[in-house]
């Protein structure tokens, strides 16, 4: 939808997160993630030349790492990433693709992706996603899904769910919506949310928005918990940001270390599950693949 007669849904709370280096931590499972659940988890990351050739490097950048109960969907807003993984193929990951990993059950990844050739620079995010009860311990799958194949609607990219009309090829469960979206400087966009949808959140890659508010590039918002639509209007320079909706996650949040679940037994379940994964992990030896890559272990 485009009106921009739709009046604006009310900014609620705004973070520029905590950095970490090149990443910077905008919601963690133990604070936004209680309010904004299933979405429970998001870093912007924004590396140069050296530091992704650092971040490819064996025992160097971001190490491999277990998961379980939750979905990781990793997303470019500059530059691209390479993947090449014996169950996957291989490609690239630019603006507009994906990389989809359902942890579920248990799985350990942190290089499965690497710096495409020429790239000089990239930006992006991974979000975390927590999982209903029916598949938080199910049989985990990971998928990367190139821009060719993603599917948009106006200025969006339909990451994950429906949006008029325009649904995702990617296989997540129903009850949430993530878009990548581009506008043009002073370009005014307003967004619908499906019915239930009253959780409402965005963060800006690049530029700057209006929202009734001033919005720039590095920080989130968390919107009023309502089912309203969300209008916006790009500054002078456009914006890029991604945006999230759902219906609330009914489920308590039970935190490990990289795993969130619905219960302690589940979280029991999981953990015990990413420990016996990572003794075989160990067991097998080096995994990297010619491009450099580590594939996701499960």
């Amino acid at each position: 939808m485009n009106s921009h007669r739709a009046v604006p849904r009310a900014i609620a709370y705004r973070t520029r997160g905590q950095g970490h280096g090149p990443i910077v931590r905008l919601m963690s499972p133990s604070d936004l993630g209680r309010i904004l659940k299933p979405f429970v988890f998001l870093d912007i990351f924004e590396m140069d030349a050296q530091t992704l050739r650092a971040f490819a490097m064996p025992g160097a950048g971001m190490p491999i790492h277990p998961h379980s109960g939750i979905a990781t969907v990793t997303i470019i807003t500059e530059g691209w990433l390479r993947f090449e993984d014996p169950a996957n193929g291989s490609g690239r990951i630019g603006y507009g693709g994906v990389e989809w990993m359902r942890a579920s059950g248990g799985v350990w990844h942190g290089k499965e992706m690497t710096a495409g050739e020429g790239v000089s620079h990239v930006q992006g995010f991974q979000l975390w996603v927590a999982l209903p009860a029916e598949l938080e311990n199910a049989e985990p799958e990971s998928r990367y899904i190139e821009a060719k194949d993603m599917r948009s609607a106006g200025p969006a990219v339909v990451v994950v769910g429906s949006y008029e009309g325009t649904s995702s090829p990617v296989p997540a469960p129903d009850g949430y919506n993530y878009l990548l979206v581009t506008l043009k400087a002073g370009e005014r966009w307003t967004y619908t949310p499906p019915p239930g949808h009253t959780v409402g959140w965005l963060a800006v890659a690049k530029g700057a928005l209006h929202a009734g508010e001033a919005v720039d590039a590095g920080e989130m918002v968390l919107f009023e918990q309502r089912a309203d639509p969300i209008a916006l209007q790009a500054g002078v320079d456009g914006s890029v940001f991604v945006l999230g909706s759902a219906v609330p996650h009914p489920y308590p949040l039970h935190l490990g270390m990289y795993s969130v679940h619905t219960s302690r037994e589940a979280l029991t379940s999981g953990e015990r599950r990413i420990a016996e994964l990572g003794r075989k992990l160990n067991e097998g030896g080096d995994r990297r693949t010619a491009a450099g890559t580590v594939p996701v272990f499960r």
